[in-house]
C-alpha cells in the first residue's frame, strides 16, 4: 500500500482497485438481495415457478461471485496489492481467496441439483441450504473488510472512512 498520490493515502492503482472491488461487491450484493426475494415468495402449489425463480437467482449469483473472485485473482486487485505490500496478511489473504471458492463451488453444486424439475423439492430445505450459504457470503464480504481495513490502518495509521462509503458487508 506504497506510493500513496491522494489525500486518502491511496495511489491512482490503488484507488481504482478499492473502486473495482466495491463495484463486485455491489453486483454480489444485488445477487445476493434477488435470491433472498425468489426464496421468500411462496412456493406450496408453485413449486415449478418458485424452483425457476430460485435456480435463475442461483445463475445470477453464480455469474456475480465468479467475476468478483476473477477480479480479485488479478494482479492489480486490491487483495493482491495487500498480499505484496503487506507479507503479514498475505496467508489471510489466500485465505479469503480459498473459503470464498468453496462457496462459489458450493453455489454451481446447489444450482445444479435444483435445476432439475423431475425432482420433487424440499422448498423448506433449499431456503435453509441456501440461507447458510447467504450467511457465508456474508461473513466473507465482512472478513474481506476486516483485512482491508486492517491492511489500511497498519499502512497509513489512520481509518478508512474517508475512502469508504459505508456499504454492505
Amino acid at each position: 500500500m506504497e506510493g500513496a498520490t491522494d489525500d486518502s493515502g491511496f495511489s491512482d492503482e490503488q484507488r481504482s482497485g478499492l473502486e473495482a472491488r466495491q463495484a463486485d461487491r455491489d453486483r454480489t450484493l444485488d445477487a445476493m438481495h434477488r435470491l433472498e426475494a425468489a426464496l421468500s415468495e411462496a412456493a406450496p402449489g408453485r413449486e415449478d415457478p418458485w424452483r425457476e425463480a430460485v435456480v435463475d437467482s442461483l445463475s445470477v449469483l453464480e455469474e456475480a461471485t465468479a467475476e468478483e473472485a476473477e477480479n480479485a485473482r488479478r494482479p492489480d486487485s486490491l487483495l493482491s496489492d495487500l498480499a505484496r505490500s503487506q507479507p503479514m496478511l498475505r496467508n489471510r489473504a489466500r485465505a479469503l481467496r480459498l473459503q470464498y471458492e468453496k462457496l462459489r463451488d458450493t453455489i454451481v453444486s446447489l444450482r445444479d441439483e435444483f435445476q432439475c424439475p423431475e425432482d420433487a423439492i424440499d422448498y423448506a430445505d433449499v431456503r435453509q441450504r441456501l440461507g447458510w450459504v447467504l450467511t457465508g457470503l456474508r461473513h466473507q464480504r465482512a472478513r474481506e473488510s476486516d483485512l482491508i481495513y486492517e491492511a489500511y490502518y497498519d499502512a497509513f495509521k489512520t481509518e478508512l472512512r474517508a475512502v469508504s462509503d459505508g456499504g454492505d458487508t
